[in-house]
This record gives structure tokens, C-alpha cells and sequence, in this order.
């Protein structure tokens, strides 16, 4: 392993059932009516939910302990009203990149704000990428003349009609998870729904194969779906399993049972193909259905196919009890193989396990102390879960109490806790930001103690050298989910702050005086050096989420909404359609 070069620290890391009888001398009675047994029953449940639900105001009326989980503060007072200053900034932030690419690049689908000029993904020409992606933004906002600009662009130069291949994945989790977000937060504006309906139809074809898993790709011109070459025609699991809130909710909106009938029939095919462990390799043959041999990681490739088990269990108000299954399954599995500490420092990260095969030529599997920034979406992801799948009532506490979650919730809690903590360290650095991959410490890792950090490190980075790919910034957006997801289940100010820290490192150092902001090629060099692009997640995740940390709780209630990979944020509905599968 090659030795990091000195990463210059910022701070200091440091037999008989009760009330019956039972066998051969039970005494004889008369029967008692099958009615009241059914009732007795309804009435215990009632109880016992009534009970749970009181439990919290009355043990605190009481003076009774709270039994918050250990390790979660419990110091302050959740507040969760406004803090319309910082909003207020971010707001600010938003426009400054809006504005820019109106002005240089109005419908093209990138931005590239220091040569001020736009780009489109295929020669046949863009589908509004960054137009899209960034509507509800500017709903959630409230920023009303640049929405009717942008709802203008949308119904009149809005074109589907593009012989090239975009794809599947990206397309349907920006344009079309944007157009039915949209939708909703206008107030159901007949524009988005018809443009969402259009681009569904055009997506459906990646779906014809023989085992019903996607294509990578889509010529939404010709409606055909392409494989993509240069992995073999395999489709990666996140991107065959990253479609179903989208579509779920396109055919709930149109009644046109196919689009949920398509993507649910993915989930089927891959649970059909899991381990036991449900841990998922990052390939998928979309012709056999089965799953190939690759890494197992949550970074790129797995990480929303993870994410979605959970969301699609909360999408539909938690009635497809399957979700719940694979996704308390595959959060065991993640714990049992995955989860790992740093050598020195103890933070707690992800670990992906890559295939080898060994002298012998048997197929073996190697862990690697390898997190990707993306993998910091599990954190919120955790708690969520937690609180939902792992939670033993209906309203949990802000925080939860130990008697309110099952063991695998708290477990899932606590490692949600430990892991956003691990991904605010890597923010330390020259600039603040996190890089793209962190390295972690294991024992025997062949690193010099007295040159390299105890705890993370940028593999290859080497002082005076080009900076390798893993120490650039690209204003992600996965930590600041996770902190936003945090403030909402606790309440800590803590988040809060966090979230401000990577804001203001975000303006430091990637904003562009003349308009927009820029990738950081490298976390740990001051000045900095920019990559002339500003992706379309910044407006569409990184800043809305930074926005939503600092709003008022009764703004996109997490009971009441799923927000799609891209932070687009849909509604919870219960289905009105029942598969095989569900």
C-alpha cells in the first residue's frame, strides 16, 4: 500500500404459560365464546399502543427517568423552529448558482461555471438535467420568479425526442424523480405530470429482457434500451434497483400498472438471487437475473440499491412487509461483514469486501478500509430505519429511548450516530471539505507512524505530487443528508452546526466570484485548484438538504415524505395496487 504523505490536521482526532394452565390436568370449563377472545385481544393491543404513546410525557410529568440510548446526548432541548439567517444564506447560495447557469447555460443539462458555457450528455443534445433537477428546489425555497422561468422552460422547450443514450439510472432519479416532485409541491401543475408520463412511457423498454432487470441504458428517441459495453452488458445493482420509487409513484399518479409492475418485478428478481447474508455484489446479468461476481461495497454501484429497501417499505406506508424483511436482513449482514474501527482512532467506517481468487484458484474475499463519501448516506439512513423499521411503537420519542426500539434498532441507531461522526472527521482537512475516498488504518497496513494519520488518510496523496482522484470534492451532497436526517430524529443542535461548517467551507472554497461553484481537485491544498463543473446535485441535494437542516420540522415531514437518491422528495401513499411480489 502506498504511504499518504503528511495530511496537515486541523485539530486533534481523539413450560407454563402465564394465566392458564396447560397439559393433561388442565381443568374443563365451558368454552368461552371465540367473540370475546377477539375482542379481549383488540382491546390489549389498543392498550398497549395507547400506553406506549403516553409513556414519554407521562414518565417526564413524573419526573421518571427518560432512558435515552447511550451515546446520544441529552444535554439540550430539541428545537426545531427556524433559523431563518442561515437559511437565508443558503438561499442566497442557491441563487448564486441558478442565476449563473441561466445566464451562460439555460437548458443544457452541465455547468461550467469558470468558462461560463453548458454541455449536454449526447451529441443529439441535452433533456434539462440541471433545469429539472433543481425545480422543486426552488418551490421548497420559495424563490417564485425563478420557478415560472424554469416551469416555462419545461413546457416549452422541454424534449424528450433525443436519439442518443442516456442513462437509465441517472435519468429517471433527476428528470423523472424531478418532474413528479414537481408535480406534487405545485400543487399537482398539469405541465410536470404530462412531462413525467412522456418520459416514463420512453424509459419502459430498458425493461425487456429476459429477466426483467433493466438495460443500462435508454435511446429515449427510438424507446429502446441499450446495454452499456463497457461493463459487459451487466447493469450495476444500484442502478437496476434505484428506479422503484419513481415509478411506483408514476403509476399511482396515471393508474397505468405497468410502471409499478416493471420495477417491482426487479426486486423480485433480486431477491430471488440474494445471499443470505443480503449483502449484494455491484453487478447484476441482466439476461440470466443472477448476480455476478464483483465487490461488495455501499460506496458507488450499491449504495442506493440499500437505501431503497428501506424507502420503498416507507414510501407505501409501511405495508410491504417484504422491504422490511430485505432490509433488516441486509442491515445484519452490513454489521456482520462491513462494519469495521480504525486502527487508532476507533471511528467507525464501511469496509467493501472485493473478489480474489487464491493460489489454489479458489474464489476468495478481500476487506478493504476503503469509504467512499457516498457511503455516508447509511448514517441518516440508520436512524431512519431505526425509528421505523426498528422502532416497537408507532411514535417514537425525539430521541428515541431504548424501551422504544427493537435490538436491531438500536444497534442500527447507534451505528447511524458513530458513522456521521466518522464522515464529519474526514471534513478534516486544509479546506474543510471531505474527500471523494477515505482510506482508514488497519493493522499491518505497512504505513509509517511518525508521516501518516492515525486515524484516515487520501491513498497516494503525496506532498509536491498531482493529487490523486480520491482527494477531490464534487459537492456531494450524502454527509449533509445525514446530518439533516439526524437534526429531525434528535433534535441536537450539534447537527446543526455541523451542517453550517460544511456550508461554509462549501463558500470558501467553491464558489466562483462570477457565478456559481466548482469541484475542489484537492481537499488538502490551499489555495485551491477548481474542475470546471458544477454538478447538478448541488442545487438538486447539497443545498436543498443544507436549507431543510435549518427550516422549521413541519417543512417536508419525514413521516410524510421518501426523498428519492436525488433528494427529491415524494409523498407517502398507500398503494392501490397489489403484485404477487408485495
Amino acid at each position: 500500500m502506498e504511504e499518504p504523505g503528511v495530511r496537515q490536521r486541523k485539530k486533534t482526532v481523539t413450560g407454563s404459560v402465564y394465566g392458564h394452565e396447560t397439559g393433561s390436568e388442565a381443568k374443563s370449563g365451558p368454552a368461552f365464546p371465540k367473540v370475546y377472545v377477539l375482542l379481549a385481544a383488540v382491546l390489549v393491543l389498543a392498550l398497549y399502543n395507547f400506553l406506549a404513546l403516553v409513556k414519554g410525557p407521562l414518565n417526564q410529568f413524573l419526573g421518571a427517568s427518560t432512558r435515552h440510548i447511550p451515546g446520544v446526548r441529552t444535554s439540550y432541548v430539541p428545537t426545531f423552529t427556524a433559523d431563518e439567517a442561515k437559511q437565508d444564506a443558503v438561499v442566497e447560495a442557491f441563487k448564486h448558482a441558478w442565476l449563473a447557469y441561466e445566464r451562460d447555460a439555460m437548458g443544457d443539462d452541465e455547468y461550467h461555471p469558470i468558462s461560463h458555457a453548458g454541455s449536454n450528455l449526447t451529441k443529439a443534445g441535452g433533456i434539462g438535467y440541471t433545469v429539472v433537477d433543481s425545480i422543486d428546489t426552488m418551490i421548497i425555497m420559495g424563490l417564485e420568479d425563478e420557478y415560472q422561468r424554469a416551469r416555462t422552460w419545461v413546457a416549452d422547450k422541454l424534449s424528450f425526442e433525443r436519439d442518443g443514450n442516456f442513462s437509465t439510472f441517472e435519468t429517471t432519479i433527476r428528470v423523472l424523480g424531478g418532474l413528479l416532485s414537481a408535480y406534487h409541491l405545485s400543487r399537482e401543475d398539469p405541465v410536470f405530470l404530462e412531462k413525467a408520463e412522456e418520459l416514463g412511457a420512453r424509459i419502459l423498454p430498458v425493461f425487456e429482457t429476459e429477466s426483467g432487470l433493466p438495460l443500462s441504458l435508454i435511446n429515449l428517441a427510438l424507446r429502446e434500451g441499450v446495454p452499456d459495453r463497457d461493463t459487459n452488458g451487466y447493469i450495476s445493482t444500484a442502478e437496476a434497483s434505484t428506479l422503484q420509487l419513481e415509478f411506483r409513484y408514476l403509476a399511482y399518479l396515471t393508474d397505468e400498472d405497468t410502471y409499478w409492475e416493471k420495477a417491482e418485478k426487479v426486486m423480485a428478481v433480486l431477491k430471488a438471487s440474494a445471499t443470505p447474508s443480503g449483502l449484494a455484489s455491484i453487478f447484476v446479468d441482466s439476461k440470466l437475473g443472477r448476480y455476478q461476481t464483483s465487490s461488495i461495497r455501499l460506496g458507488s454501484r450499491g449504495d442506493s440499491y440499500y437505501e431503497y429497501l428501506l424507502k420503498q417499505y416507507l414510501q407505501t406506508n409501511q405495508t410491504e412487509f417484504v422491504y422490511r424483511e430485505m432490509y433488516d436482513t441486509a442491515m445484519t449482514g452490513i454489521h456482520t461483514h462491513l462494519v469495521k474501527r480504525g486502527l487508532f482512532s476507533q471511528l467507525l467506517y464501511i469496509a467493501e469486501l472485493n473478489p480474489e481468487r487464491t493460489q489454489n484458484g479458489e474464489l476468495g474475499w478481500r476487506l478493504t478500509p476503503k469509504q467512499d463519501h457516498l457511503v455516508c448516506f447509511l448514517g441518516g439512513s440508520l436512524m431512519l430505519g431505526a425509528t421505523t423499521s426498528g422502532a416497537l411503537v408507532h411514535n417514537v420519542s425525539i430521541p428515541p429511548r431504548t424501551d422504544e426500539l427493537t435490538e436491531q434498532g438500536e444497534r442500527d441507531w447507534l451505528t447511524g450516530v458513530e458513522l456521521i461522526d466518522t464522515c464529519m472527521a474526514t471534513h478534516d482537512t486544509q479546506t474543510g471539505l471531505a474527500p471523494e475516498i477515505a482510506h482508514f488504518r488497519i493493522l499491518g497496513d505497512g504505513l509509517d507512524n511518525s508521516m501518516a494519520p492515525a486515524d484516515w488518510y487520501i491513498k497516494g496523496a503525496r506532498p509536491n505530487a498531482p493529487p490523486p482522484f480520491d482527494a477531490r470534492y464534487i459537492l456531494r451532497p450524502e454527509t449533509v443528508e445525514s446530518i439533516f436526517i439526524a437534526f429531525r430524529l434528535t433534535g441536537d443542535p450539534k447537527y446543526r452546526d455541523y451542517g453550517w461548517a460544511i456550508f461554509q467551507a462549501i463558500e470558501k472554497h467553491c464558489r466562483i466570484p462570477t457565478g456559481g461553484y466548482a469541484s475542489v481537485i484537492n481537499v488538502d491544498q490551499i489555495p485551491v485548484e477548481y474542475d470546471d463543473k458544477m454538478e447538478t446535485f448541488l442545487m438538486s441535494e447539497t443545498l436543498k438538504y443544507l436549507y431543510l437542516l435549518f427550516a422549521d420540522s413541519s417543512v417536508l415531514p419525514l413521516n410524510e415524505y421518501v426523498f428519492n437518491t436525488e433528494a427529491h422528495p415524494l409523498p407517502v401513499f398507500n398503494p392501490t395496487i397489489r403484485t404477487g411480489f408485495s
